[in-house]
């Protein structure tokens, strides 16, 4: 088939590459355009546009596709048998959704109606739930609301962070999509009264609330691994939390109460197993300890 890629991280690329691989005719990739990275602040390419780029496909990168007649123009003079879209940052205006001859097809990290929006991975992790999987999805309008074409579920473990899901989804979802050009399914409508919304993550999120039971935090730390980074300040010390265990324990919520550096929650206590200081390596916690007393008394916020 002839068709168009629109992906921009690294959860898109596993996609490019089967589907180039499966013999398809990728005319396009759309990307988001670089952006400043890194301490020197140099523009980057995107995960999806270098991946592009070492299979030699052609690369677009517009900053927007809503009134932007030129790319519409382009878009449909492609002639394209379906668009594939997975994680592309851009919303697709109806008159690029109806270009391809079978519409666009996205691939969604979550098992949908459940956790549509940009940060389903997270959220299914964060709110514990037992399972996720991947949903290709035929795109409308609509936020993540279109008809799905097919689902695969994936049991997410006690110790699972979003990284481990990501990687294990970006193949499902290479897989799944492959599946689907060369076989098409019913399309089955989306039951809006079940759908819940995970909403875009920022740094901001990161923080943890010591006033929450120390269940939900644990599942924070694993649902913010590694990005954005579950972190809590000590003091004027930055410390963020890269994996914890759920402990008994109690006392003032944000407080250091032993020298495992048990910390005292809403709910029970969080045993943190791995550290980062700002500006320094992931460590254990004994590494941590090694290098620093907490205060008598000392406590997170």
């Amino acid at each position: 088939m002839k068709l168009a890629f629109m992906g921009s991280p690294a959860f898109s690329v596993p996609a490019l590459q089967a589907l180039v691989a499966g013999g398809h005719e990728v005319a396009a990739v759309y990307a988001q355009p670089p952006k400043p990275a890194g301490r020197g602040q140099k523009e980057q390419k995107c995960a999806a546009h270098q991946a592009a780029e070492a299979l030699g496909l052609a690369v677009r990168t517009p900053k927007k596709l809503r009134n932007n007649a030129e790319e519409l123009v382009y878009f449909q003079s492609l002639g394209l048998d379906a668009a594939v879209v997975a994680a592309y940052g851009l919303i697709l205006p109806q008159d690029f959704l109806d270009a391809p001859v079978r519409g666009c097809l996205n691939i969604h990290g979550s098992l949908l109606p459940r956790w549509r929006g940009a940060a389903p991975i997270q959220a299914a992790i964060a709110a514990g739930d037992d399972e996720t999987g991947i949903t290709i999805m035929q795109m409308e309008a609509g936020l993540d609301t279109g008809p799905m074409l097919r689902r695969e579920a994936i049991r997410i473990g006690p110790r699972d962070t979003a990284a481990d899901m990501h990687d294990a989804l970006a193949e499902i979802g290479a897989r799944l999509v492959l599946r689907e050009l060369a076989e098409p399914s019913p399309p089955v409508v989306q039951d809006d009264e079940l759908a819940t919304y995970a909403a875009k993550l920022s740094r901001e999120d990161a923080r943890l609330n010591f006033l929450l039971p120390a269940v939900e935090l644990e599942r924070l730390i694993r649902a913010y691994y590694p990005w954005p980074g579950a972190l809590a300040l000590l003091g004027d010390m930055v410390i963020k939390f890269l994996a914890a265990d759920v402990v008994p324990g109690e006392g003032v919520p944000g407080e250091i109460i032993d020298d495992r550096f048990t910390i005292a929650c809403g709910e029970g206590a969080l045993r943190p197993t791995r550290l980062q200081r700002a500006g320094r390596a992931a460590m254990s916690t004994q590494e941590f300890l090694r290098g620093f007393t907490p205060p008598e008394g000392a406590r997170f916020y």
